[in-house]
Formats: C-alpha cells, structure tokens, sequence
C-alpha cells in the first residue's frame, strides 16, 4: 500500500469504533463503548492537520459529542447516514480532496459503496466476508478493539507524522 497518498480518514463506527454492541435503555437511548487508544490516535490525526469524517447510520447525540472532543469538526461528522458515498463526496470537497486521498474503514455491507470508491479501504479482523473482500487491508484487530488506532498510526509513522507535540495537545484538548 502507497501510504503517502493518503490525506484524510473517515469512518463508520459500529462495529469500526465499537465492537458492535448497543446497550438500549427503556427510554430508547442507545450506548456503546469506544477504545480510548482509537481515540487517541483520532486526536493524533486532528493535531496533524488530516481531516478526519465520521460516517455512520447511528444517530445518537451521544455519538457527535464523542468524536467533537477527539478533534473532528461538526461538518465533518455525518449521523443517520443513508447514502455513505454522497456524504464522503460532500467531506472530499469541502477539504479539497479526491477520495484517492481517502482511507475509510468499513465493517458491513452499508459501507460496501465507499470502500469500493476510496484510495485505501480497509476493515476490521471481524468485518463481515463481503466487506474484506472489497479491502486493500485487513486489520489485525477487530472493532472496536485497536483498528482504528492500528490504521491511523500505521499511515502517520509512514508519513513521518505519527509525533506527540504536549503543548498543542494541552491547547486543543
């Protein structure tokens, strides 16, 4: 894979930044748990300047307030997404980029369209076959659980760019 190509990420993230699981209370409020390294590294890339996309069909508010504090802008978080590809067309413009540019990690069928579309797609160890069968790569880890973190620091080291700077860390988080 030519990593430096790559100048922008955007996700899904059930079953990407979750494993999959949603807890449902009475009132109808779903929750789910994050890995706090995934976060990290989203935070790592929104301190190095790449443009990071959340892409997802959940709509929880919960989900927009999760990815504001690790760094991705308002605009580029898309709830209760039903068509992925115009939604990662609409991120590809508004930071100028081709979705070349772009690696998306998918685990489902919904994500099946931009993963065909992007310059590196990619998945996790437990994404369903047809979906790692579209992928340029296959993570050694599962959502939910580092593959996330494994994809963003694996083009950052590549780039030369995967630095902790603690000051700007201080300021922006």
């Amino acid at each position: 894979m030519d990593w430096s190509r790559i100048r922008a990420f955007a996700f899904d993230v059930d079953g990407v930044f979750t494993d999959g699981g949603v807890l449902c209370d009475l009132q109808g409020e779903l929750y789910r748990t994050f890995d706090a390294k995934d976060g990290f590294a989203v935070r790592m890339a929104a301190m190095n300047r790449y443009p990071v996309a959340i892409i997802t069909g959940g709509r929880s508010v919960s989900l927009r307030e999760r990815f504001l504090t690790s760094g991705v802008p308002a605009e580029d978080i898309f709830l209760g997404a039903r068509d992925k590809e115009e939604l990662l067309q609409q991120f590809c413009r508004r930071h100028e980029l081709t979705p070349e540019q772009v690696l998306y990690i998918g685990d489902d069928i919904p994500d099946i369209g931009v993963l065909r579309r992007v310059g590196c797609a990619v998945c996790p160890s437990d994404a369903v076959p047809e979906v790692q069968a579209v992928c340029h790569v296959v993570s050694p880890f599962p959502g939910g659980k580092g593959c996330v973190r494994h994809a963003i620091e694996t083009v950052m080291k590549a780039q030369g760019r995967w630095v902790f700077d603690v000051q700007l860390y201080k300021a922006l988080f």
